[in-house]
């Protein structure tokens, strides 16, 4: 008896239903917002049931909106919830919990994407990054407009241990459009396999949860939403900086459908471009004709440490981009002479790649804008294949 007590202290007392506060207050959902509002409880419940027991957990919820989930989370024993929220509409809402919760429910309102979540939690809830997960947990209905930049963050997050994530291995519970939910939990060789598959995966393990049809949201989205949970791993399967690998996973992925060599080729400037994508490859020991979709999170760890080598080589290769190297072949280039009325005329004729190239390395310090050290390398590159 006293345990089913105990359970029942956890309890919200009577609130009006979630319809009923929406009414209230006047609330609708905004389409240039991506809000979507998820009214059945059952659902609601079940999804917080994915973040496993959060009786006396220290929870971030992201984006409560009218508050449906803030409920479930405060009726599931969570100690500490903070909640935080973009949209004033939903801050009057969320106060009339808190009264029903004293002491359990802190509202921010502000942006989840510049929220400082590192000084949302005191420090002695902090666990070692090899021990068991702290008590703290994320669990949000995200707006689809924000989902996959959010994750992207919190990844990098992840890697980095800032964030969230300075308490240790803090766990993730998080909603996405369906493709986007089946990208980050797809297999090696399945057709959804993308470049948030390899970046949460080499950094977590995600499961799929469940997912939620499209008509249990109020307004109905066009998709399907599904649930995603993420356990941060105690070591990273790939040991490189998180921008070197998502640097080397991007180029690959860019050219999904061709071989995976084909991205390889496009981190190094076209003058070197063949020699050091052929190096890399064998350094790596990775068959050059496989899909992007075929790569293994071993793969790519023995690609991005090949590539880690040759920028240790040539530091400048990090910074590279082939874009920029491309806008400096394909658009315009002015360049001003030392007289600032004057610009360069543009040359003409079969000759223009390389009279454009001499004149950049002639008169580089006079360009309306400087040029990164990664560009003049690979102008000076081309300009040696060319002339």
């Amino acid at each position: 008896m006293a345990a089913s007590g105990k359970v029942a202290s956890f309890r919200l007392p009577p609130l009006p239903t979630i319809g009923e506060v929406i009414k209230l207050y006047n609330l609708r959902a905004e389409k240039q917002l991506s809000q979507n509002f998820l009214l059945d409880m059952k659902l609601i419940d079940k999804l917080v049931r994915q973040a496993g027991s959060l009786k006396g957990a220290h929870v971030c919820e992201v984006g409560p909106g009218p508050g449906g989930l803030t409920r479930s989370i405060l009726n599931a024993g969570a100690k500490d919830l903070l909640v935080v929220e973009k949209d004033t509409r939903f801050i009057p809402g969320l106060k009339l919990l808190s009264e029903a919760a004293p002491g359990r429910l802190r509202i921010i309102h502000g942006d989840i994407l510049t929220y400082r979540m590192d000084r949302g939690f005191p420090l002695n809830i902090t666990k070692p990054w090899e021990h068991d997960p702290p008590n703290l947990h994320i669990i949000g209905n995200l707006p689809f407009s924000v989902a996959t930049p959010l994750i992207i963050k919190w990844l990098e997050s992840m890697a980095n241990r800032t964030g969230p994530f300075m308490y240790g291995r803090t766990r993730l519970t998080l909603t996405f459009q369906k493709e986007v939910a089946e990208r980050l939990t797809a297999s090696t060789g399945s057709r959804q396999r993308s470049r948030l598959s390899i970046m949460a995966q080499y950094l977590c393990t995600v499961r799929s949860c469940f997912t939620i049809p499209g008509r249990a949201f109020v307004p109905k989205p066009e998709v399907d939403v599904g649930v995603v949970h993420f356990t941060p791993l105690v070591q990273p399967q790939i040991q490189q900086p998180f921008k070197l690998v998502e640097k080397v996973v991007r180029n690959i992925f860019q050219f999904r459908r061709k071989y995976c060599r084909k991205g390889i080729e496009m981190l190094f400037p076209e003058a070197c471009r063949l020699e050091l994508a052929e190096e890399m490859m064998r350094r790596a020991d990775v068959d050059p004709t496989l899909r992007p979709t075929e790569l293994t999170i071993p793969h790519v760890r023995a690609l991005a440490d090949a590539y880690a080598h040759l920028c240790t080589k040539e530091p400048s290769l990090i910074t590279y981009e082939f874009r920029e190297e491309l806008r400096l072949k394909h658009l315009d280039v002015l360049i001003l002479t030392s007289d600032p009325t004057h610009i360069a005329p543009r040359p003409v004729g079969p000759q223009k790649e390389v009279s454009v190239f001499r004149m950049v390395l002639e008169n580089g310090n006079k360009m309306a804008a400087p040029l990164s050290r990664p560009l003049l390398l690979c102008i000076t590159f081309s300009f040696g294949r060319l002339s």
